[in-house]
């Protein structure tokens, strides 16, 4: 090796991707037809495999930092990690994205708004005082109206409900009819953000820094109502450490399978879909355990963009407002042809998504989370139930 390549190997830059991780894709084309960017636009660059082949040329030193594509790709990209159960090669896109934005955000570039968004999520102060002002959820006895002691069961003796940085904020209900439903949860309120919004807006280290800290906060099982912060901590922390709040109703559904009724409207049982969390499914690969609750309580509709994104995205619909109404429009065309009375979302960020869409059409279907919907199901069982 000369002088002059052994100087250049000295000072190279640290790789922007994981080598191994980039390598992986084959170009075949399979996530094409997943990705709803691609479908909204055509442009081959607007993929996952053309985005990746960016990634490329960016790692190899072919394109500039600063090219606008790049900016432009890994802002327009939503996320929603849908080319990773099609890919036949097994391509982690959605860390090969966060990586990525880590670099194109870095320091100032990123968007204004999503520092200021993560900032906030990071002052685990701040959401204890959100929550308690709130009325989120907090351990104390609870009404004996759940599904049973599911709650209890966890390797230490301890489960805990994670309350989420915005969501005990937004939707405080959601947590205290989580707790309802599975009275054994402790709810500690003084605990943090997971980090899944630093994670998926140019933070990497912050985020995971942040989910390990929240691991020792909830020592033992940690059980969710946001499949974003479910996936996210499942790949900090493992997947044994992590439920989602349909997987541990679930469980305790089969043991106690006479604590719920059915949800009824105008005297009829209702008719409710599902948004999925494009995280759960595609991450986690959750998503019959909640079909099968609803199937339970309510007459089951499934739309064919329910797993489809959104345009949710986190904070996409917040950063790229436009593009997100182009991807919801379709799917709450969908909803309401469906005649359904509720849509139901497993993700707080879905909700406020659906909620915010649906309100602006005056659209009688309402927008709930799952817990809210099965709480109203757990009301209605009968009393000698």
């Amino acid at each position: 090796m000369s002088d002059t390549t052994a100087a250049r190997g000295a000072t190279a830059p640290a790789p922007i991707f994981e080598p191994d991780l980039l390598s992986r894709c084959i170009s075949c084309g399979f996530c094409l037809p997943a990705c709803p960017t691609y479908a909204l636009t055509g442009d081959e660059a607007s993929s996952p495999r053309g985005r990746i082949t960016l990634m490329r040329a960016l790692q190899n030193g072919d394109l500039e930092p600063d090219e606008p594509t790049l900016r432009e790709q890994s802002s327009f990209c939503l996320g929603c990690r849908a080319c990773e159960p099609v890919c036949p090669a097994g391509v982690q896109y959605g860390r090969l994205l966060e990586q990525w934005r880590v670099h194109q955000w870095r320091g100032r570039r990123r968007p204004l708004l999503a520092r200021a968004l993560t900032l906030v999520a990071g002052r685990r102060w701040l959401l204890r005082l959100l929550g308690l002002a709130r009325g989120a959820a907090r351990t104390r006895p609870a009404p004996a109206t759940g599904c049973g002691q599911a709650g209890q069961r966890a390797p230490d003796g301890q489960r805990h409900l994670m309350l989420g940085c915005y969501e005990r904020g937004l939707y405080p209900r959601v947590s205290r009819s989580a707790r309802r439903l599975v009275p054994g949860l402790s709810v500690p309120t003084n605990q943090g953000c997971c980090g899944a919004l630093h994670a998926h807006n140019g933070d990497l280290a912050t985020g995971a820094a942040l989910a390990r800290e929240l691991g020792r906060q909830l020592p033992g099982v940690i059980v969710t109502t946001s499949g974003g912060c479910a996936a996210h901590l499942a790949g900090v922390l493992g997947r044994d450490r992590v439920r989602e709040l349909s997987e541990e109703l679930t469980e305790a559904l089969a043991a106690d399978r006479a604590r719920l009724g059915e949800v009824r409207v105008d005297g009829r049982r209702a008719r409710v879909t599902l948004q999925d969390s494009c995280h759960l499914r595609n991450g986690l690969g959750v998503w019959r355990e909640p079909r099968a609750i609803l199937e339970r309580i309510a007459d089951y509709v499934e739309v064919s963009s329910a797993a489809t994104c959104c345009g949710a995205a986190g904070t996409y619909a917040m950063l790229r407002p436009r593009d997100s109404r182009r991807i919801l429009d379709p799917k709450l065309d969908e909803i309401e042809a469906a005649g359904v009375d509720y849509v139901v979302a497993v993700n707080p960020g879905c909700l406020r998504q659906l909620r915010t869409g649906l309100r602006r059409r005056r659209s009688p279907v309402r927008a709930v989370h799952l817990a809210e919907l099965v709480e109203m199901a757990a009301r209605a069982a009968p009393a000698d139930g």
